[in-house]
Order: structure tokens, then C-alpha cells, then sequence
């Protein structure tokens, strides 16, 4: 560690700036510029000699977070207070109030202990200078600082309960999110006295078709790299940004596959406003079906436990539970078999935990299985494979529907009186829970498949479609299907495809 060292000046005292503002999302600065220039004002009026400045912007003291300069300033406080003591003059922390220092209880009672012991002073611009070697001013200072804790939250309460009226109306919060354009509402002085969003046809569309494409199998980079062809905008485009992602443009409007999935997976896309974990009607209009919404996070949440990696899919039966070795049930892989002294070698299925249990030319089974679908799909009363009973999901709905509406007599109750804090908090905590419950049991009796992967292939099209289509979309009607192989060992040798050691049942949808 550096010992600091005195400077050489006649001054008494040795001033240690420090600015701070909690918000500043633009990066401009100017709220910590102006106490830059008051405390250096100030210094210069006491004789002061400015001995170093500390500033942290754009962040808050309330929550006891990270302050990087704050801690440097304490630091530097206590090491050279001694120092300073010593050679008999003074170090002065000079803040604008005693706000800029401390919002936090526990941290402001450990920094004045820390800097009574260090020597050291505290003084503000606003007014105040504490000599915290006196323990009436340190309990001035405390209460000045308690002042401003009190303060802090009770503005935080205001907007915490601000923040949950407005999402148990369905309102909106922040900036316009992709997909909507926001109508302001005015007065009939010109004032603006609220505003909704509707639907942005442009940026709409895009969303549609990202959750679209992805349920019917496309991967997250082959959208990407569609998007980008065509030279749509990014969410991010022309947006004043301090850091840009790796590959991102000065414009800001290049897709990457963590923003294409990040629009895929928001809530809001189907109406939902989402406030503490808990989820409300929006009063914006919906973009994708609450159906879609929950197929979409179903299908990365199956990628997240299968492992699959759709952009990397190459075969149509590798990996997955849907098509296995009757031996031991691992998954297949796809691997280069064959005697090249009898001819080619060619890609084979073969068990992917031991190679050995079943082999079988990938052309061949995928052309049997296809030749399956294919004849599910012509069938003349095909579409009657897909209808489906929601009377269970909708009912689940509608209790979670019903339970968040008694979360909002709870909130009026509680503004008009009637309960406390902690009745409020025990019962919305009491409804949180059987709301997540109900709308869980709700996705779970909806499909996991959307329909609309089977647009064109149902009927007698069927065959003549069934070959053009992009392994990923083939197999995410295969899914839809329900269906399941077992791929047993052959039973004679000699050329042709031996069907009957395949063998198959078709889920809910395919019976």
C-alpha cells in the first residue's frame, strides 16, 4: 500500500471532495460537475487546501451498493488523518449535504465511527461542520443523516406503491418497448396528462414472425442472420448507448441472438405486465397469443435441460427423446459407417453411449419416418388430430385471474385504511404464491407445440411439401405429432430397410 504523503502547503486543512448523484442515465454529468465546482468554491473560501476528489455518478447510496470512489475516499480518509494529525493539520471530508455521503443507516454509522478514529472531519457546502472527535456531533451528524434516510424512504414507499398501482392497471412503465408506439394524451391547455401504447405495424410484424419462426424450428442464429440480410433495426437502434455490444454497429441497429431471444421470451409480447415477479393484464394491445408465450419459454426451457443446440441441427433424429436405441434407450447420433472396400461409407444412426447396440442408414430413416407423418398429415380428417380440450387450462386462468383481483382489493383496502402494512404484505405474498401456482397449471395443460408449424402440411399436400422443408421445421412437426421410435437391432442382413425392428407409438396428438 502507497503512503500518502503531505503536500507541501501552508493551508491547515486538507479538503477531500466528494460529488455524487443517483441517477443520470444519459452519462451527461452535469449534476456531479455542479458540486465539483460549489465544493472547490467552498474550499477556496475556508483556506481549505483541495487535497483530492472522489465522485461516483449515476449511482445510488440508499441500497448500500457498490460505490467505487466513495470507498477510495474513506480510505484515503483514514489512512491520511493520522498522517495529518501528526503534523498538525486537519482533513476535512466536503460533501455538497450530507445526502451525497450517506442515504444508508449501517454504512453511515460505520463511517463515523471509522473517521472518529481516523481524526478526521466532515463538513458540507449546504452547511455543517462536525468535529466527530465530540460525540454531540457525532449524533448530530447521525441525525441529520437520519434525516435523509427517512426522507429517501419515504419517497421510496410512494413510488413502490405507485409502481404497483400502475401494473395492477396494466399501465405501462419506462420507455416504449419494441413493438408499440405510445399516443400521449393532453389536455385542452396542450398539457400532456397520460399516454397508451398501440401497436407498431413494422416493428409488430418483426416480433410476430421471430416467435413464429422459432416455434416452427428455426434457430436463433439463422433468424438473426435473416434479420440482419434484410437490413431490419435492431431494438437498440439510434438509442444513445454507453457501451455497445461486440459486433454491434455505431447505429446501434444489427440483431444478435441475445436480443432476438430476448424478444422472443418478454411477457409483454402477449399482454402480460410483469411488477415483483407478479404477473397483470397489460393495457397495451397483444402482439402474440398467452399460448405462444408460453410455447416459446417451454421450447428454451426444453433446450436448456436437453442440451439441444437447434442452430447446430444437422440430422433429423440425433439427440432428443424422439427417437431412441431399443437396447439401452440413449439417445442416437449420427456417425460414418460402412465397408469402403464394398463401397461408400455413409452417415448412420448409431446409439450415441455405445455405438454398437443399433446402426441404420440416416437417408433411409428419415425417409421411413417421414413417409410416417406424411401419412398422418394427408389424412382427409387430419385437422381433428390437433383439436384439444383447453376448458382446464382456461379454468386455471381464470382463478389466477380472480386471485389477482382480490390482490387489488387488498391495495385499496390498504390505501383507504383498512389494513396495515404487514396484513398488506401477508396477503399479496399468500396471493403471489396461488397465482404463480395457477397460471403454471394453466401452461402446463396447454400444448407445448404451436399450431401453426403444420400450416400447409395438413392434408393432401402433405407429401409434396413434407421434403422442402428445413430439418428444424420437420422436426418440430414431429414433436407436434407426438411421436416416438425405437430403433431395435436388425434381424437379417442383406441389402434394403428392415422396418420391422423400427418401431413407433404416436403421442396425444398423433393417436
Amino acid at each position: 500500500m502507497t503512503i500518502l504523503q503531505l503536500p507541501a502547503t501552508e493551508s491547515m486543512v486538507l479538503a477531500l471532495g466528494y460529488s455524487r448523484i443517483s441517477e443520470d442515465q444519459l452519462d451527461q454529468r452535469r449534476g456531479v460537475k455542479r458540486q465539483q465546482v460549489d465544493l472547490r468554491a467552498h474550499s477556496d473560501g475556508e483556506g481549505w487546501h483541495l487535497y483530492a476528489e472522489f465522485c461516483d455518478n449515476d449511482l445510488s447510496a440508499l441500497d448500500g451498493g457498490e460505490r467505487p470512489d466513495y470507498d477510495k475516499l474513506m480510505a484515503t480518509a483514514i489512512e491520511l488523518g493520522p498522517i495529518a494529525k501528526a503534523a498538525g493539520k486537519r482533513v476535512v471530508i466536503l460533501a455538497y449535504h450530507s445526502s451525497r455521503l450517506w442515504r444508508n443507516r449501517v454504512e453511515r454509522a460505520q463511517a463515523i465511527e471509522d473517521l472518529r478514529r481516523a481524526g478526521v472531519f466532515v463538513a458540507f457546502e449546504s452547511g455543517g461542520f462536525y468535529d466527530l472527535s465530540k460525540a454531540s456531533q457525532r449524533s448530530a451528524l447521525a441525525q441529520a443523516g437520519e434525516n435523509d434516510t427517512t426522507e429517501s424512504e419515504v419517497k421510496s414507499e410512494r413510488v413502490q406503491r405507485a409502481a404497483l398501482e400502475r401494473a395492477q392497471e396494466g399501465r405501462a412503465n419506462g420507455a416504449v418497448a419494441y413493438g408499440w408506439r405510445r399516443q400521449y394524451e393532453y389536455d385542452k391547455r396542450g398539457r400532456i396528462i397520460g399516454f397508451h401504447d398501440e401497436e407498431d405495424p413494422e416493428q409488430a410484424a418483426v416480433v410476430r414472425e421471430i416467435v413464429r419462426r422459432l416455434l416452427a424450428g428455426d434457430s436463433l442464429i439463422g433468424i438473426t442472420a435473416s434479420l440482419n440480410q434484410r437490413g431490419i433495426p435492431s431494438p437498440g437502434a439510434g438509442q444513445n448507448r454507453k457501451h455497445r455490444t461486440l459486433g454491434q454497429d455505431e447505429e446501434g441497429t444489427r440483431w444478435n441472438k441475445t436480443s432476438v431471444k430476448k424478444i422472443a421470451l418478454r411477457p409483454s409480447n402477449a399482454a402480460i405486465r410483469v411488477h415483483k415477479g407478479d404477473e397483470y393484464r397489460a393495457a397495451w394491445p397483444e402482439l402474440i397469443t398467452a399460448e405462444q408465450h408460453a410455447q416459446v419459454k417451454a421450447l428454451f426451457a426444453d433446450r436448456v435441460a436437453s442440451g439441444e443446440r437447434p442452430g447446430a441441427r444437422l440430422h433429423l433424429l440425433s439427440w432428443g427423446e424422439l427417437a431412441t436405441c431399443g437396447v439401452c434407450n440413449g439417445h442416437l447420433k449420427v456417425a460414418t459407417r460402412g465397408n469402403a472396400r464394398r463401397g461408400a461409407k455413409r452417415p448412420t444412426y448409431v446409439c450415441a453411449s455405445n455405438g454398437g447396440c443399433v446402426g441404420r442408414n440416416m437417408d433411409a430413416l428419415d425417409k421411413w419416418v417421414g413417409d410416417l407423418a406424411v401419412q398422418v398429415l394427408s389424412k382427409p380428417d387430419a385437422m381433428d388430430v390437433f383439436k384439444r380440450d383447453d376448458t382446464a387450462a382456461l379454468a386455471a386462468l381464470e382463478l389466477a385471474e380472480g386471485l389477482k383481483a382480490r390482490q387489488a382489493v387488498a391495495a385499496d383496502d390498504y390505501a383507504a385504511g383498512l389494513l396495515t402494512r404487514e396484513q398488506l404484505v401477508r396477503i399479496t405474498q399468500s396471493l403471489g404464491t396461488q397465482i404463480a401456482e395457477a397460471q403454471a397449471e394453466a401452461r402446463r395443460l396447454r400444448p407445448a407445440i404451436d399450431l401453426t408449424v403444420f400450416e400447409g402440411l395438413v392434408g393432401p399436400q402433405a407429401a409434396d411439401r413434407w421434403e422442402p422443408l428445413e430439418v428444424g421445421r420437420k422436426r418440430r412437426v414431429l414433436e407436434g405429432l407426438g411421436l416416438r421410435i425405437k430403433v431395435f437391432p436388425v434381424q437379417r442382413k442383406g441389402p434394403g430397410f428392415d422396418a420391422s425392428t423400427i418401431k413407433y407409438r404416436w403421442g396425444a396428438a398423433g393417436n
